[in-house]
């Protein structure tokens, strides 16, 4: 089964006709699905681990069935209930450790090495098998306008059985229909509160964050370049946008543009955009040598990619957070925030914090682990 929710529609696969462990394999799979007659219209969904040499995980569905956007239909709340508990949490790594990565990472800052992006990870483990369909729902429920997706993947080597990547991101890699294409990207952040007064006070106070705007700003300026060779006109506005979830507050830019060649597949910009400073820093490689010294586990598919695209190429990728990784009665949880010249490790950990909640909330736990 593989399901992603878009603002745009809902599609979920049952079967597979084809998979494949590479991205750029994908418009070469469809096609052959489409001649050899197997399907019509063929779609691939599926996901795009954050690590270069990593294994993907796409297949074509053997059925797709379309529904209107999660936004459409909100009023499933009777379907809204929190997981048996109790839960036993790991972190990894523990919140002293990461404010400790967080300042030897801005020690590290300089020409080389303007951005990083440090996660970590909360190891949840329940009474018995984790309902992923639940998890689905409740997440759906609370944040329905994003990107819900829940994705069977192979199963671990160390955790034998079912594994399902959950999530609900509210960014978007990059969309192409036709012979345009778009992305908007997401880079500083405040949590919500159920005040309204503190609510809005954290609003504000990111819209005019200057050390905010500067690490937003990075992640926009590598996206525009990233599409730039595609397009013929490309539509960068000067100014961000606040965008609210039910946890979090981020500062928001639409980069849209004209393509050059409208027969560009998605598969091919996302490809081009993965992963942005958002998600990893900048520059790239940089970024990606001070996570593998600064985390102390192995991201997986968190900070990946997830999404669908058609034989004509058109599609939708959102950036893979706010998620969960799925085994028997466990789950790992992460977020993960940038780190930039004036970065605070206790904000930063707070940051964490915040985003974990979208997962949290939607297994029934309304309290900080």
């Amino acid at each position: 089964m593989s399901l992603i929710a878009t603002p745009e529609r809902t599609l979920l696969g049952e079967g597979s006709l084809d998979t494949t462990d590479d991205l750029a394999r994908v418009p070469e799979m469809l096609r052959g699905v489409r001649d050899a007659g197997w399907h019509r219209e063929p779609v691939a969904i599926g996901a795009v681990p954050f690590a270069p040499d990593a294994p993907a995980h796409l297949t074509v569905p053997a059925a797709v069935h379309t529904a209107p956007p999660l936004a459409s239909a909100r009023d499933a709340a009777a379907e809204r209930r929190a997981l048996p508990g109790p839960w036993k949490a790991e972190a990894l790594p523990e919140p002293e450790e990461h404010r400790e990565a967080v300042h030897r990472a801005v020690r590290e800052l300089g020409p080389d090495l303007e951005k990083v992006v440090l996660a970590r990870s909360l190891r949840l483990i329940g009474p018995g098998p984790v309902d992923a369909a639940q998890v689905l729902r409740n997440l759906a429920w609370r944040d329905p306008a994003g990107f819900t997706f829940a994705m069977n993947l192979p199963p671990r080597a160390e955790l034998p059985g079912p594994r399902t990547f959950i999530g609900a991101s509210p960014e978007l890699l990059v969309a192409k229909r036709g012979g345009r294409a778009a992305s908007n990207p997401l880079a500083g952040s405040r949590p919500r509160s159920a005040d309204p007064t503190k609510d809005q006070h954290n609003a504000v106070e990111l819209l005019g964050s200057a050390k905010d705007r500067r690490e937003h700003a990075l992640v926009v300026d590598a996206v525009a370049e990233g599409l730039r060779p595609f397009c013929g006109r490309l539509d960068v506005p000067d100014e961000p946008e606040l965008i609210r979830t039910a946890t979090m507050w981020h500062l928001s830019t639409r980069v849209a543009g004209e393509l050059a060649d409208p027969d560009t597949p998605s598969v091919e910009l996302a490809r081009a955009l993965h992963p942005t400073p958002a998600v990893c820093g900048t520059p790239t490689d940089a970024a990606r040598g001070a996570i593998s010294r600064l985390e102390p586990f192995d991201r997986g598919f968190y900070t990946g990619a997830v999404g669908y695209t058609d034989a004509s190429g058109d599609g939708e990728w959102a950036v893979a957070i706010r998620c969960a990784d799925i085994s028997g009665d466990g789950l790992d949880l992460y977020a993960g925030g940038g780190i930039v010249e004036g970065s605070d490790p206790a904000e930063e950990l707070d940051e964490t914090s915040a985003k974990l909640r979208t997962l949290l909330l939607a297994l029934g736990i309304n309290r900080a682990l």
